[in-house]
């Protein structure tokens, strides 16, 4: 840490050199800015600066140089972990930075990074154009295509990092590179699951694919019909075509408009069949779901932008979350993971859910650092709750659902879904031979770790 003197004079010059704005603590805004999604995250930065561009970014991590400072960097806040926070260091903000340009003969988007899934998707809707994204309109686009990327898509358009065709990156050494398969190919591997870790992202440029019709059925059942639902869901999906996702779940029942009253507040199972294609076709492929009793259905042509708005997760609550990958979705393990519903924290936004991988995932033959890839289906507790009295019997859950699942699991993890479940837990996430790969990679592009808020890769 530098003397306060010439610390003061660096927060001088980057407020006057900054074309964003910059916060410390005590200024107005400031409280609201190190507000991030998951409200167990309660940290204070020393400087927030909230960039308008890659300059400012730039000058942003010059000046944490300068004065020895942690840097943590924010999109959407959507990190589980809080890791678009730090205490005494410097968040560099991207939100401001939230631009989507579409080259639609060009099939590709270039997004700024601070812009959030429903920027993306948004601005590609006009050309009937879409990629493969996150599954809530309010996650960041930048870390969640860096961390790899599962989508409601990601069965017909690969995962969101297999679209990714440049990165520009701020390094640790505060210099702007055009990241391509081209220009510094080892740095553009990297970038293809290994997150944060290299540099900040001020702009990605991806791959986008035609979308003309998508339509979902929603299915709401009682609880005891559970398992019939996983498994015919897991049936509907494995005989079906790689149009159709979604996902297999047990939540609480939400005050919707198609959901009966009595059964707000209770516990229900429920699929959702997501189809790249017209309704009719997916009411064929849905019929064996409709066909077990339920008490609530929508079967219905959407927009792509509308369906990451339809589920997304309310800010200021507590989250904590976990996932594993599956070798197979045998009928052992929905009697496993439907029994674990039982003691699901319920009434809250918890959900317990399984889904499907294979198709255009598992078609795409790389080295990236996506060890999940060959995996059919995986699980994911998703706790989610109000009270902080709470917070043990949910975390409980969550890892007693990983506990639960581990004779199927393959050992891989999705780190986007992930808190810090420790060091293990992250070459889990990228791959043992891959964590060699990478650190080798992060000792020449970061040897002093600045980038270490994230499923940090130590360098060696």
């Amino acid at each position: 840490m530098a003397p306060l003197s010439k610390a003061g004079t660096a927060l001088a010059e980057l407020r006057e050199d900054l074309a964003g704005e910059v916060l410390a603590p005590g200024d107005p805004g400031y409280d609201e800015a190190r507000t991030v999604f998951n409200a167990m995250v309660d940290r204070r930065p020393a400087v927030i600066a909230q960039c308008e561009s890659a300059a400012d970014v730039v000058t942003a991590v010059r000046f944490a140089r300068s004065l020895d400072l942690p840097v943590a960097v924010r999109g959407g806040g959507h990190s589980v972990a809080g890791m678009s926070l730090n205490d005494g260091g410097v968040v560099v903000d991207l939100r401001r930075m939230h631009e989507v340009t579409v080259h639609p003969a060009a099939r590709a988007a270039h997004v700024g990074g601070g812009a959030l899934m429903t920027h993306l998707d948004r601005a590609c809707e006009p050309y009937g154009l879409a990629t493969t994204g996150g599954r809530a309109s309010t996650t960041g686009v930048g870390g969640y295509v860096l961390g790899g990327g599962t989508g409601w898509l990601d069965r017909k358009f690969g995962l969101a990092v297999d679209n990714l065709l440049g990165v520009e990156l701020v390094t640790a050494q505060g210099e702007l590179l055009n990241v391509t398969a081209e220009d510094h190919p080892e740095l553009f591997w990297g970038l293809h699951g290994g997150g944060g870790n290299f540099g900040i992202a001020t702009s990605l440029t991806l791959r986008l694919h035609e979308l003309p019709a998508l339509s979902i059925a929603m299915v709401f059942y009682l609880p005891e019909h559970g398992p019939e639902v996983v498994r015919t869901f897991r049936d509907v999906i494995e005989s079906g075509p790689d149009e159709a996702g979604g996902g297999a779940l047990y939540l609480t029942g939400p005050p919707a408009p198609f959901v009966p009253p009595h059964l707000v507040g209770l516990l229900l199972a429920g699929a959702l069949v997501t189809y790249a294609g017209p309704e009719e076709e997916l009411r064929g492929l849905a019929g064996p779901l409709l066909a077990i009793p339920h008490e609530a259905e929508v079967v219905t042509a959407i927009p792509y932008a509308e369906l990451q708005c339809m589920l997304d997760d309310p800010p200021g609550l507590r989250n904590y979350w976990s996932a594993e990958y599956l070798t197979g979705a045998p009928d052992a393990f929905v009697d496993v993971f439907c029994a674990r519903a039982a003691s699901m924290p319920v009434p809250s936004g918890t959900q317990h859910v399984v889904w499907p991988q294979g198709g255009a995932i598992a078609a795409v033959k790389d080295d990236y650092p996506v060890p999940y890839r060959d995996a059919p289906w995986a699980v994911h507790p998703f706790g989610m709750w109000e009270d902080a009295a709470d917070d043990e019997r949910v975390v409980r859950w969550v890892r007693d659902v990983r506990a639960d699942v581990q004779p199927w699991s393959t050992g891989a993890v999705y780190l986007n879904f992930t808190g810090d479940e420790g060091a293990d837990r992250v070459v889990a996430g990228l791959g043992a031979d891959n964590m060699r790969r990478l650190a080798r990679l992060k000792r020449e592009y970061d040897p002093d770790n600045v980038f270490r808020f994230n499923h940090n890769i130590p360098p060696v």
